[in-house]
């Protein structure tokens, strides 16, 4: 019974793992089209907020089984707003 309760565990602890990484990540998207939205009508932004979030699904990335995320910087939003 104990092989089962370890297993279970395990399980119950990378399900934890995906759920929090899905949530960050559509929090990642939140931040990024916000920063696009506002690069597009000429405000200003920044990208501190999409970095904090990366920070935190990459530190989940070192735990266990879930993608990592590279880091946003000011020149890449440009970039992408000026192809879409």
């Amino acid at each position: 019974m104990s092989v089962h309760k370890a297993i279970t565990q395990h399980v119950n602890k990378q399900n934890k793992q995906i759920a929090t990484f899905l949530l960050l990540d559509q929090q990642r998207e939140f931040y990024i089209e916000e920063a696009l939205k506002c690069c597009k009508e000429g405000k200003p932004f920044t990208t501190e907020k999409i970095n904090e979030i990366t920070e935190q699904i990459n530190a989940l990335t070192r735990q266990g089984i879930v993608p990592n995320r590279k880091l946003v910087s000011i020149d890449m939003v440009k970039a992408y707003a000026k192809k879409s």
